[in-house]
């Protein structure tokens, strides 16, 4: 019989030779004992070749020792664990591995950690005996998109509207947001996404994510001032910068709309492709109102959100949440005025899968959408 390490034979062995196994192995599949023998040798044999042991107490755990080569790692990404055990000789002691934060890190029996979600999460290592040893991680999500909750529009002289952006994923760790005109004199922009027209003219105005350089942008139109008298708009609208809402889902042809606006200038409705509608069409989110002078000139633009209407055909229907639910799965976005629309219950975020109830119920006439 022989002793050796990695193979290598260091000494050949009687048969009857008397030796103390100090721990169990494993190599390549075989099953190899660390041994001593009685002229204090130490080495490894065959498990096959052994009938008998003396064996000394299975050394204890004493202390666990993890690290990484970095606490902090992207989401999605996946980082194996540095484990030290002590004393040594229990280094072939099973571990079992938890973490405190399932939604933020997960980790598998081999100390693999897989980064979930934006957050903070500790690892833990557990020997058989509760020793244990831990280690904190941070998981990081990257932004990977940015987009704004408007469009293109009119401002007329001294207008604020508010600019929202909305920044992929949801669980984006830094979604700090930096705005700018590129031109300030005609309208310029707070940190904040207030928006100040101060000039006739025009504008890009962009929200750049300090996270990835992520860019959205929208061209911001500035028109004169127009008198109180010039154009009256019905008080059961909601006019917020260069939108309007709170149409009545079962009156909103162009006909209906048109009522609703006094003016001794001409109005024209498009729908969200540009396309001139007549009175019995409908008019759906995207659609915009426009309100000319003989010459053709805009004096106003205004842009229809019908809260649920997320495919700009003026209705809420089935089709609606199928567009909304591929849009939660990120399959097809919705942006601009769209993704306002499906952010029916107001509160300023992406649409969520509250917001798809709400259609739904709505299509079951169990509970109408507020507009």
């Amino acid at each position: 019989m022989d002793l050796g390490t990695s193979y290598e034979i260091l000494k050949s062995i009687d048969r009857n030779e008397i030796m103390t196994r100090i721990a169990k192995g494993k190599q390549k599949g075989e099953l190899w004992d660390r041994v001593i023998l009685s002229d204090g040798m130490v080495g490894y044999v065959f498990q096959n070749y052994l009938k008998e042991y003396i064996e000394t107490p299975q050394i204890q755990v004493q202390e666990i020792k993890l690290s990484l080569n970095k606490t902090t790692i992207n989401k999605n990404e996946r980082v194996k664990l540095n484990i030290e055990i002590l004393p040594e000789e229990a280094k072939d002691e099973e571990l079992e591995f938890s973490s405190s934060n399932g939604t933020v890190a997960l980790v598998d029996n081999t100390g693999t950690i897989l980064g979930v979600s934006s957050g903070t999460a500790t690892i833990t290592a557990k020997a058989a005996n509760n020793v244990s040893g831990s280690i904190n991680i941070t998981v990081y999500s990257p932004v990977t998109d940015i987009q704004l909750n408007a469009q293109n529009a009119i401002l007329q002289v001294g207008d604020m509207y508010k600019l929202n952006p909305i920044i992929y994923p949801e669980d984006a760790s830094n979604k700090n947001v930096k705005f700018s005109s590129s031109d300030e004199d005609i309208a310029k922009i707070d940190e904040t996404g207030n928006i100040t027209a101060i000039k006739e003219g025009k504008t890009t105005i962009t929200a750049k994510t300090e996270d990835g350089n992520k860019t959205s942008s929208i061209e911001i139109t500035v028109i004169k001032k127009l008198n109180d008298t010039d154009v009256i708009i019905d008080e059961s609208l909601n006019i917020n910068g260069t939108e309007v809402s709170g149409f009545d889902y079962k009156k909103n042809t162009v006909k209906n709309i048109k009522d609703k606006i006094h003016t001794n200038f001409n109005i024209e409705i498009y729908n969200n492709k540009g396309e001139k509608l007549s009175d019995e069409n409908r008019v759906g989110s995207g659609s915009t109102i426009r309100i000319v002078d003989d010459n053709n000139n805009k004096i106003l633009e205004l842009i229809v959100i019908l809260y649920g209407d997320v495919n700009g055909d003026g209705k809420i229907n089935s089709v609606d949440l199928l567009v909304l639910q591929r849009h939660i799965l990120e399959i097809q976005k919705l942006e601009g005025v769209f993704l306002k629309s499906g952010n029916i219950n107001k509160n300023g975020k992406k649409p969520s899968s509250v917001d798809s109830l709400l259609i739904q119920r709505h299509i079951l006439e169990i509970k109408i959408i507020e507009q």
